[in-house]
């Protein structure tokens, strides 16, 4: 290796500290990709309060929805790297839509830097509280006594929810009813009249009808029980081996971004989502405070975006 290449080396290195040791100097800005008042949003927003008091700058939520998430999601991608555009990531843009499209304006896995997921909620079965089913094997033993007489709901065609109930019929060997609904408000009311059967749907959105006893709970799809309603079992303890669907949201920036801020990133996030408060706060709404690696955090993300094409395939969903 020649001198000159060696002492470039060794200055792009001392830059490269020395912006991490003056990191931050002004606000960052943190993209949510939806309208606020959702759980993207309002997670967001829980961990941005925080991070600003370790950070030192304020951490400002910016709101940039559209096209299912990818708008704002492509912003960070064509942000400059320097860990002053973070994005709060959700499955829709970053494993979902990639599967549903054929044409999409970044890579999920090339361009983008994970620094560490943030929450996990689960999806969660739900039957009407006057549904004689209790639990998944009644379930799937009534289903199988009339096919397609079961209709359950979603918040629309390759939904997680639809997605989820595909993977769960594929599992369980039954024929349910898919009826698509334009968001899970629409689906919500008609759970909880009991003109739908059964509805697979996150955490957060039907916890407050579980807890008021407006909706009867079977099981959680996470791999272990939620920290939020640890009383239901797994999926694969209620009888689906294999099952497995949440909702995970984790903080992003854009690829190329220094190491040494990335570990900044990684550590403060990291400690945000071990605040009591934070956690406290976050399962009170369904959310379990997590926090991993920017590996652990990748592999996740290769993990979910093989899952739901397989779950797309399963579902006969073609990519436009």
């Amino acid at each position: 290796m020649g001198k000159m290449k060696i002492v470039a080396m060794a200055l792009l290195a001392t830059a490269n500290l020395a912006t991490a040791q003056d990191y931050p100097t002004k606000p960052v800005r943190f993209i949510v990709p939806f309208a606020p008042g959702g759980g993207t949003d309002t997670t967001a927003r829980t961990i941005a309060q925080k991070l600003s008091e370790k950070l030192g700058k304020p951490v400002v939520v910016d709101n940039r929805g559209g096209a299912g998430g990818v708008i704002g999601t492509e912003t960070v991608a064509r942000s400059t790297p320097d860990g002053y555009t973070l994005l709060m990531g959700s499955p829709g843009p970053l494993t979902i839509n990639p599967n549903l499209q054929t044409k999409m304006p970044y890579d999920t896995l090339r361009d983008f830097a994970p620094i560490s997921l943030a929450t996990i909620s689960p999806f969660i079965l739900v039957v009407p509280p006057g549904s004689s089913v209790s639990s998944v094997k009644e379930l799937i033993a009534l289903a199988k006594e009339k096919p397609n007489s079961l209709n359950y709901g979603s918040s629309g065609t390759g939904s997680v929810s639809h997605l989820s109930t595909e993977q769960f019929k594929a599992l369980a060997g039954v024929q349910l009813t898919h009826i698509p609904y334009k968001g899970s408000s629409q689906s919500l009311v008609d759970i909880l009249s009991g003109r739908l059967q059964l509805q697979f749907e996150n955490l957060p959105v039907v916890l407050p009808h579980i807890r008021s006893g407006k909706l009867k709970a079977l099981a959680v799809g996470t791999r272990k029980r939620s920290a939020v309603v640890p009383e239901y079992p797994t999926m694969v303890e209620a009888g689906v081996p294999g099952y497995e669907s949440s909702t995970a949201f984790g903080v992003l920036a854009a690829a190329k971004t220094p190491k040494a801020i990335m570990d900044r990133l990684n550590t403060d996030v990291g400690a945000v989502m071990k605040m009591p408060e934070v956690r406290d706060s976050l399962n009170a709404r369904g959310f379990d405070a997590v926090g991993s690696t920017p590996e652990e955090y990748r592999v996740h993300l290769r993990e979910e975006l093989k899952l739901y094409a397989r779950l797309v395939k399963i579902a006969g969903i073609r990519p436009e």
